[in-house]
């Protein structure tokens, strides 16, 4: 019978001497060769990520859609970016030309990204013929002084909002002020500092209900917004996104992109406050509008 040199026997013994107690000498090897493959990550289909109609394009029609998921200093908001980009491809397939939609994500939407694209682009490229969406996934913060509802830009810190946050009052003075002759805002955000997509300076209390988010609406607005003020957004894990945008892009899907404001909203609403039930909490969105009549207008012309 062959017999192992003293060398490689020595080698042998200090290869296996790290190896842990188990009933398979081979139960390290195993463990380090699955590590190496990395995590499994399961990707998250929606059946709402692909619009299911298409409908002619409007070039007059312009939308600015913000998603800020990882934030630079503060806890991340999930599904913020696959909430955008699912949005974005509802605008195309509704007829928003691409030259015209601009979808801003993670670093590109710190607050200098924000308000370039509101106050700069916004203003150079729309007239008085145009349809304006603005949708905004993300967390929402309170002023705990003022009460003021803030949109938190990827560089925002709750303990500097008014220096660091875009308030959602100038977020409506400046689009109010733009030549066109409708404006929607769509916000998956939450402004009560309790959770969910909201946040607050540490050391602060949720301002419970004392956030005025209709604030500065004007005269061409229509706004959705995914819960009420003293409440706070959540998601569905299944589908990868918040609930609110979930059944907000479910509800265009329906109406094969020709709705209202008006019509997705009386859709989302009670279909929002089941989701949120069955996740025992409360979540009521709301919808503002200067008019009745803006809210009766098609989303798509």
């Amino acid at each position: 019978m062959n017999r192992l040199s003293p060398l490689i026997l020595v080698v042998l013994v200090a290869a296996c001497a790290d190896l842990p107690e188990a009933s398979d000498p081979f139960a390290g090897f195993q463990k380090v060769k699955k590590a190496s493959t990395g995590p499994r990550i399961r990707a998250i289909v929606s059946d709402v990520d692909t619009p299911s109609y298409q409908n002619k394009e409007n070039d007059k029609n312009f939308a600015l859609v913000v998603g800020i998921e990882r934030y630079s200093s503060i806890p991340q908001a999930d599904y913020a970016e696959r909430d955008a980009s699912s949005v974005r491809r509802h605008l195309l397939a509704m007829g928003y030309p691409d030259r015209n939609v601009i979808l801003i994500t993670g670093k590109e939407a710190g607050r200098a990204g924000i308000e370039k694209y509101i106050e700069s682009w916004l203003p150079r490229n729309v007239d008085e013929n145009s349809k304006v969406f603005f949708y905004f996934s993300g967390h929402g913060a309170p002023s705990t002084e003022s009460g003021q509802a803030y949109l938190v830009p990827w560089d925002g810190d709750p303990q500097f909002l008014e220096t660091t946050g875009y308030p959602v009052k100038r977020l409506y003075e400046k689009l109010g002020a733009l030549k066109a002759k409708n404006v929607i805002v769509a916000m998956d955000a939450c402004f009560s500092g309790a959770g969910g997509h909201s946040v607050i300076a540490s050391g602060t209390r949720p301002l419970v209900g004392k956030v005025d988010v209709a604030a500065g609406l004007g005269d061409k607005l229509t706004v959705l917004a995914a819960s009420g003020a003293d409440e706070i957004t959540g998601g569905d894990d299944s589908q990868g996104h918040g609930i609110f945008t979930y059944f907000l892009l479910k509800a265009l899907n329906e109406k094969q992109g020709q709705a209202t404001a008006k019509s997705v909203f009386d859709v989302l609403s009670p279909k929002v406050r089941d989701a949120a039930r069955r996740q025992n909490r409360e979540q009521t969105p709301q919808m503002m509008a200067s008019t009745p009549e803006l809210a009766a207008t098609r989303l798509d012309r």
